[in-house]
């Protein structure tokens, strides 16, 4: 593996630093979506066409965030066969609450406890579903630091977003990312290029401290949305310009620049009209856009528009979602592999996103892309930063190892077990009544679980949470190893060995 180096050999800046390894973890179950427009009674089409979503994973009572975050680094750790000695420090992105002092880092550290090794930065970071990435920037900020010491940084990005019954429901979902942080990485981080925006607003937020559900007010989350949206693009351009002004070019940036584009996904449809976001930036923002020919065909009626006005323009909206639709294709919807089939996972999700563009995509596809990221989390924070893949695409490089590691990411998701709506709402339910309950004993089935899963065993009076990990079924890894080999062997891909559940 790249990255990690002695002390020897440490020079004034590490080159290349980003994500050298990402791993996902989903739960083993989902609602159809379709079914629970029916269940819910409402029109047809109205999550799965309205919302772009297909299906929605969730958990039962016998996990939490800190079950997802154990499973999760495990995986990595497994898969990748790293000792936990070689981590030097480990943050974890989570909004998901169940103690307001110890972290869901500090239950991680069981994991180190046979290495010896107690020596580990970090810590929690909370603002809703920007946490992760303010924890990934943590851990690029450490390794390019005077603090580093040749270790690699971990990043943990985990979450449970449930809603109480109602129109919000249907854009839940859970799971975690954990990703590798260091130099040398196949996904390097551009640097001097992000643009970030924050400021004071309640669109979404979780006063009530017994209760899992948040308050929302979904407009206004919108609005918070694309209006960061805008302003951090506004600033990546600009600092952009400037780098290359300074290399003497006077090229003029646009979304023709990325290779591809990935977004925080609270259902899919929003990110579809991101991108048109994005265009309609760059069509004010040319000084003299082409409205004959070319993607800004016919949209010369909006040229004098204000952006901070067109939110809620439908017919804005419409023309540059139409104008983008190529785009789109291009570049953005193969990220939307995870939120489509498992739903929005708050901070994980913009890396889910990425983790789907990964698995969607060859090493030589891949290869020398700039991808863009816009990450978003209620309040409100957000960034729009790029990451640049590296050239080398051949079989054993970093990333040929990183694509081969998530190739298996459809089969994960075919291999979950669909549950009817009415047992969903049964389950959530459960939570509701159990989820900060002392003294408790779960009552979902360990045996529902994928093998190798970490679950809660039980809540004492104390309120102190017992762990145990779901053993690995040898047969299920072959099973799944021989599927995984025929299917991309069809493709002519590449197949990592040990393939872990």
């Amino acid at each position: 593996m790249p990255g990690s180096a002695p002390i020897s050999c440490l020079g004034p800046w590490p080159k290349d630093v980003g994500v050298i390894a990402l791993e996902l973890y989903f739960p083993s179950q989902y609602v159809d979506q379709a079914e629970l427009e029916q269940f819910d009674g409402v029109s047809a089409g109205k999550y799965t066409i309205g919302l772009g979503q297909d299906r929605m994973g969730f958990c039962s009572d016998r996990e939490d965030i800190n079950s997802l975050c154990l499973t999760v680094v495990q995986r990595l750790m497994d898969r990748n066969g790293l000792s936990y000695d070689s981590i030097g420090r480990l943050e974890v992105g989570t909004e998901t609450i169940i103690d307001k002092s110890k972290s869901v880092k500090t239950v991680l550290m069981q994991l180190f406890e046979d290495s010896g090794n107690t020596d580990v930065e970090g810590i929690d970071t909370t603002n809703a579903c920007y946490g992760g990435t303010a924890a990934l920037f943590n851990a690029v900020n450490w390794v390019e630091s005077s603090s580093w010491d040749g270790r690699y940084a971990l990043v943990v990005a985990g979450d449970i977003a449930v809603y109480a019954t109602g129109s919000a429901r249907p854009t839940g979902g859970a799971g975690a990312v954990a990703m590798l942080v260091g130099p040398n990485a196949p996904f390097a981080f551009e640097r001097g290029l992000r643009g970030t925006h924050m400021q004071h607003a309640y669109d979404f937020y979780k006063p009530d401290m017994v209760s899992e559900y948040p308050v929302v007010d979904g407009k206004l989350s919108i609005e918070c949305y694309l209006s960061a949206l805008d302003r951090c693009y506004s600033v990546y351009r600009n600092k952009i310009h400037a780098q290359w002004q300074r290399e003497g070019s006077e090229k003029h940036f646009s979304l023709e620049d990325f290779g591809f584009l990935v977004f925080h996904s609270p259902y899919c449809k929003l990110v579809q009209k991101s991108l048109a976001r994005l265009m309609l930036n760059d069509f004010l923002n040319h000084p003299s856009p082409n409205t004959e020919t070319g993607p800004f065909v016919g949209l010369d009626a909006f040229r004098d528009v204000k952006p901070e006005e067109t939110y809620f323009d439908r017919d804005v909206e419409k023309a540059f979602m139409k104008a983008s639709a190529e785009l789109f294709e291009k570049k953005t919807k193969s990220s939307l592999l995870i939120s489509n089939q498992n739903g929005n996972m708050y901070t994980p999700s913009v890396y889910g996103c990425l983790a789907s563009i990964i698995a969607e995509h060859t090493p030589s596809e891949l290869a020398g892309q700039r991808v863009g990221v816009f990450s978003y989390g209620s309040g409100f924070a957000a960034t729009l930063y790029s990451l640049r893949i590296t050239q080398d695409h051949t079989p054993g490089s970093s990333l040929d190892k990183l694509v081969s590691s998530l190739s298996d990411l459809r089969l994960r998701l075919d291999s979950r077990t669909k549950v009817s709506p009415a047992v969903f709402s049964e389950r959530m339910k459960l939570r509701e009544e159990t989820h900060h309950l002392a003294s408790y004993i779960p009552q979902g089935s360990v045996e529902d679980l994928f093998p190798g899963t970490w679950y809660l065993t039980r809540v004492d009076d104390k309120h102190r949470r017992e762990y145990a990990r779901r053993p690995l079924d040898d047969d299920l890894k072959l099973k799944i190893h021989l599927n995984c080999a025929a299917e991309l062997g069809c493709l002519g891909r590449r197949l990592t060995l040990n393939l872990l559940y």
